[in-house]
């Protein structure tokens, strides 16, 4: 049993089909956000992310590691009684061509103890495509999310049946995505037509 040394965070992937308590959640998502403004001013806004990044993505605790990267606490979350707090570092690259892409880096001193639990790999991109709406320009910020966790559970969890367990973490999957992903759409909608004195489009329930 590995239960004696648990992996580090780097290695979870790899202890993946080898430790029964190491289990991978992935999912694919994508969605569209509006903005009543052309793809030009759109893009200014996103390239200022150090001027909204936080403040949009609040309540989540936020701290900057640099002018590209965060380090992101998103909560707590937790199925059969068993509760994690994730906290992943992202980067914001910067946009080319009205493309952007997000992606993990590592967590600087990361807790050992938080690593060996579990470990994720986000990977988004994010697409400008201009649009006209009533006669006006707006832009539909194409977004797409490859999402992956590796968690190690708890023994007792592990003892139900397999199908309930992956099942059940592919639920809560979707769940954590869709809970963050909707908060912040709204929120950076909201901060960028209140910032340009536009009205914001209403809030419109997720596709996935």
């Amino acid at each position: 049993m590995l239960l004696l040394s648990r992996p580090p965070a780097d290695s979870l992937r790899t202890f993946h089909g080898q430790d029964p308590q190491v289990r991978c959640y992935r999912s694919h998502f994508s969605d569209c956000m509006e903005m009543r403004a052309s793809s030009a001013v759109v893009a200014s806004y996103l390239d200022r992310h150090d001027e909204w990044f936080r403040r949009c993505a609040a309540p989540m605790e936020v701290q900057a590691l640099d002018s590209q990267a965060y380090v992101l606490t998103l909560g707590r979350f937790g199925n059969f009684g068993f509760e994690v707090e994730p906290t992943i570092a992202l980067r914001l690259l910067p946009g080319h061509e009205g493309s952007y892409a997000i992606e993990t880096v590592t967590l600087p001193a990361a807790d050992p103890a938080l690593a060996a639990l579990y470990d994720v790999d986000f990977q988004a991109g994010l697409t400008l495509i201009d649009d006209v709406e009533q006669g006006r320009p707006a832009t539909c910020v194409r977004w797409e999310l490859d999402l992956t966790i590796w968690i190690s559970l708890p023994k007792v969890i592990t003892m139900l049946p397999d199908g309930l367990v992956q099942s059940s973490g592919d639920r809560l999957l979707r769940q954590i995505v869709r809970q963050i992903s909707r908060r912040l759409t709204w929120k950076v909608q909201e901060d960028f037509h209140g910032s340009h004195g536009l009205v914001c489009p209403p809030r419109r329930r997720a596709t996935f």
